[in-house]
């Protein structure tokens, strides 16, 4: 096994070639027909396939366009791909119609979180502290007060900021697995080719405005200091011998030789960490994981480094975040079968349409995996399998059976895996070097490949998009109730997917009727529980009730349309529910105390 992929840079730049600028303008052509035509569709979403449903043919001609584009400029000719400009603009193509596509669509962010995380930050600028009582943010507040600042110093509009960060993060995840594979490989079209994969294989929604987001960017950072400047090169593996072991550790040696800037890379990897402890729960046990790995392996000089890390992740656990551990002890829902039930089994339910939906992400993760797991075969035939790509790219899994993580352990596995998987799925998708144009056939396999992952990328990503993409209506019966609500009254939303929470986040009892009512929505049941809990309040209750938030019940299995209904009239035919605010996608019914 190497440290490195061998292949030779490519690094003398060449002459702009009429390919390069027929490729720059396919990607210009593809954008066009993107954002035209993602510009003509109705919100809300009527179809329980999300975007994918309702996208014009267009959209899907800029989708074939700009990947044979990429394909023809990554074939380039004998001195390597296209220029570095077009390349880029290819990846800024493609990133603005895979991540921006619902932002083209409506003005307004997509999901619940992100208004909730805005409000999140809005409190902790006007309180002026971090209280842990509050719930579990505020345990983990560095991100939170990281976005207050900002939106503060540069007074951007926060919705702005909010419905243009998945855009943002994946500028910021491409610019370090870019850097990242500068490292692992010399041959410029893999790298170009990773950073295409990284995109087309990236379904799982996690770069909106989020600590996920951010840890996830910060992960990347610290693996490329692991594997740039305090890299260390390791001799032959003799065996596991206690004497092989402790020879085979002392002869280490440092990938880089200049003292001072190890240290400094050291010191910024100990920031790295501490910051990402104190911004996301579950980001930094991935780190940790990591570093233990890459360390063990023999490829990180400072053999103490995973210690440290965990002193400092053990450190916040027990003092800042202890508020919220002391009742949320973090292996409670440990377990290979609890893990199973909640990322697997309690997600494939629901319509037909939502089934098919899921069914594409893990289909579209399991093709990846598979490539992945072809090329890692082939690079050890070929005496060049990097062992740190294998070790990043396998051991997020571990981490599954620890915690359910709400269902959503095996979405950030396999984002935090993607990486390195994409490295190694180029291998089978870029079978030839660096110093080999690649042929006409690989091309033909290569085109249908990259448009078939894009499909499924649109497909899985967006596949929410009848309850998490929201009507100008819905987004107006929230600030209804924002105006309408005295401080200490209880709001309650149908479901999650809610777009609520932006302002007077600590001023309101926030609840949804499935949380209220987790096994049965029925009016029979559920609408007593729901009545009784909106008007025990000192201010009363306001009942929001949005046609997304319905769609995601009936999405997921959890009611029907008729189901629905009769628990509406049930709640506004009691004494005291009148209606405050309605439109065509809302209605607001205001619950005496």
């Amino acid at each position: 096994m190497t440290s490195t992929l061998k292949q030779p840079s490519r690094i003398r730049s060449h002459p702009w070639h009429a390919r390069d600028i027929w490729c720059a303008v396919a990607g210009a052509v593809s954008l066009a027909l993107a954002v035209g035509s993602a510009a003509t569709v109705a919100v809300p979403v009527h179809s329980d396939l999300g975007l994918v449903a309702v996208l014009p043919y267009p959209f899907w001609v800029g989708v074939l366009i700009v990947n044979v584009a990429f394909v023809v400029a990554l074939r380039g000719d004998a001195t390597g791909p296209a220029r570095r400009p077009v390349m880029l603009w290819l990846i800024a193509v493609l990133v603005l119609m895979l991540f921006g596509a619902a932002a083209f669509v409506t003005d307004v962010p997509r999901g619940e979180v992100a208004f909730r995380h805005l409000g999140i930050a809005d409190a902790l600028s006007t309180s002026g502290g971090v209280d842990p009582n509050i719930d579990a943010y505020f345990n983990w507040p560095g991100f939170f007060a990281l976005l207050a600042t900002v939106l503060r110093a540069t007074g951007i509009d926060p919705v702005t900021v909010a419905l243009w960060a998945p855009v943002f993060n994946m500028g910021l995840w491409l610019t370090a697995v870019g850097v990242l594979t500068r490292y692992l490989t010399k041959d410029p079209r893999r790298r170009w080719l990773v950073l295409w994969i990284f995109c087309l294989g990236n379904w799982q929604d996690q770069d909106y405005l989020s600590p996920q987001a951010f840890g996830f960017f910060l992960y990347l950072v610290v693996i490329v200091l692991l594997i740039g400047p305090l890299a260390a090169k390791a001799p032959a593996f003799r065996g596991f011998g206690r004497a092989n072991l402790k020879s085979w550790w002392l002869a280490r040696t440092p990938a880089d030789d200049r003292p001072g800037h190890r240290v400094a890379a050291l010191v910024v990897t100990l920031l790295l960490i501490a910051v990402i402890c104190a911004s996301h729960q579950l980001t930094p046990f991935l780190v940790l994981i990591a570093v233990t790995a890459l360390t063990l392996s023999g490829r990180v000089w400072p053999g103490r480094l995973p210690l440290i890390a965990g002193i400092l992740l053990v450190l916040w656990l027990v003092y800042p975040a202890s508020t919220y551990l002391s009742g949320h002890p973090p292996l409670a829902d440990a377990g290979l079968q609890t893990a199973i039930e909640a990322n697997v089994v309690d997600r494939t339910t629901g319509s037909a349409g939502h089934l098919l939906v899921v069914q594409i992400r893990i289909a579209l993760t399991l093709i990846l995996w598979a490539l992945a797991a072809i090329g890692s075969v082939r690079d050890w035939r070929r005496g060049r399998l990097d062992i740190r790509v294998v070790l990043l790219a396998v051991t997020p899994l571990l981490l599954f059976p620890v915690q359910a993580y709400g269902g959503e352990m095996l979405i950030r596995v396999s984002l935090f895996a993607l990486p390195f998987i994409a490295m190694q799925a180029s291998s089978v998708l870029l079978p030839t070097t660096g110093s080999v144009r690649f042929s006409t056939r690989n091309t033909v396999v290569l085109v249908p490949a990259c448009v078939l992952l894009a499909v499924m990328t649109v497909t899985g990503r967006f596949g929410n998009a009848q309850y998490d993409v929201f009507a100008d209506d819905e987004i107006a019966a929230v600030q209804a109730v924002d105006n309408l609500a005295p401080p200490g009254s209880a709001i309650i939303a149908a479901a999650h997917p809610t777009p609520w929470r932006s302002q007077d986040y600590l001023d309101h009892r926030y609840r949804t009727i499935e949380d209220l009512c987790p096994s049965d929505l029925s009016a029979a049941t559920c609408g007593p529980l729901v009545y009784r809990y909106a008007r025990h309040n000192p201010g009363g209750g306001y009942l929001l009730l949005m046609t997304s938030a319905e769609s995601s019940l009936v999405l997921q299995g959890q009611t029907t349309p008729q189901s629905f209904e009769e628990l509406e009239n049930w709640l506004k035919s009691q004494d005291g529910v009148d209606i405050a605010f309605s439109n065509s996608d809302a209605r607001v019914y205001r619950v005496a105390p």
